[in-house]
């Protein structure tokens, strides 16, 4: 049971596709923290189709990154199918993955994303499709059901596999639940039981330990960190010391929380350049990094106000002064 793409690890660790946060910098800082495997942001399969920019500006990805997989979402089987093509020719990631996850209205409406939960023979035709126009390995990710009623995460994971999905990542949530109540790792264990293609679990792993945990718990072949990674990129490293047999180093003090960030900035600005709209978009990472750091409140409303990424290394600094801390 292996990754149809190669991987680091026996039990890779993969960042998952979060729309505005799984961007190329942070990409690239994962994996320099020992994420195996990178995902994109999920993109629109009629966006792709139409040469919207702002959705293939989603497939850029830089050499750094690899192992990458581009992650499409749509309800049309020729469409997506089109689009696999596109993307594999264009672009050329390691793989593609399937969003049949994501609970946001707006994805879900069209029944995307979640919504195609509700149709699993829509399901299979999709995986048959993109599998037909791509040479790269195809993966999908799914939850556990669309509601309480149709959740059967074995029996969806079971037509993934059958029509061609190559592994499979689990959130063992709901689309109803959204991100509320608990992930039920019990269904990560028996998908993992139940199918012959590797499953990565994903869901409640806020800390390196919990990543630990959820792969002794059910034996899943890779695990995805999300929201846990958000300002806390380091929680790959911490992660993958535990799961080597090794003490996880300590979470770092506010002067290495503020380099990191700063090294974020700094890839972002190469890809950006520095205007407003780098800037403002920005604050919400430097919003994340400073979660638990002494004086977090005022210093967060400080960062809010940021119009240029000049200003984030002058403000840190002024922060650290009265300890004598250097960035």
């Amino acid at each position: 049971m292996q990754f149809p793409y190669a991987v680091a690890h026996r039990v890779p660790l993969f960042l998952a596709p979060m729309a505005g946060v799984s961007e190329p910098p942070f990409r690239r800082l994962c994996r320099a923290f020992g994420a195996d495997v990178v995902v994109s942001e999920f993109l629109s399969c009629e966006g792709l189709r139409r040469g919207a920019q702002s959705v293939h500006d989603g497939a850029y990805f830089t050499e750094p990154e690899r192992p990458i997989g581009i992650q499409l979402f749509g309800s049309d089987p020729a469409g997506m199918a089109e689009a696999a093509a596109l993307v594999s020719e264009h672009y050329a990631p390691d793989f593609l993955d399937i969003n049949f996850g994501c609970p946001v209205k707006k994805v879900v409406k069209r029944n995307g994303g979640s919504g195609c939960l509700k149709d699993l023979s829509l399901v299979e035709s999709i995986i048959r499709a993109v599998r037909g126009a791509t040479h790269l390995p195809v993966t999908v990710k799914i939850r556990s059901g669309w509601d309480e009623t149709h959740r059967d995460p074995v029996a969806i994971a079971r037509r993934c596999q059958d029509a061609g999905a190559q592994a499979l990542t689990l959130h063992p949530r709901t689309r109803t639940q959204m991100f509320t109540g608990t992930a039920c790792w019990d269904e990560i264990a028996a998908v993992v039981e139940a199918l012959d293609i590797p499953v990565v679990g994903n869901g409640d792993i806020k800390a390196a330990t919990d990543a630990h945990r959820l792969w002794r718990h059910t034996g899943c072949a890779g695990v995805m960190i999300a929201r846990g990674s958000f300002g806390n990129p380091w929680i790959f490293q911490q992660a993958r010391a535990l799961l080597d047999g090794r003490d996880a180093r300590p979470d770092p003090c506010a002067a290495e929380r503020f380099a990191v960030a700063l090294r974020h900035a700094e890839l972002q600005l190469a890809i950006q350049g520095d205007d407003r709209r780098t800037a403002v978009e920005f604050r919400k990472h430097l919003s994340w990094y400073v979660r638990g750091v002494a004086g977090a409140a005022e210093l967060r409303r400080e960062l809010q106000q940021i119009q240029s990424m000049v200003e984030i290394e002058r403000i840190f600094r002024r922060h650290l002064e009265p300890t004598q801390a250097v960035v």
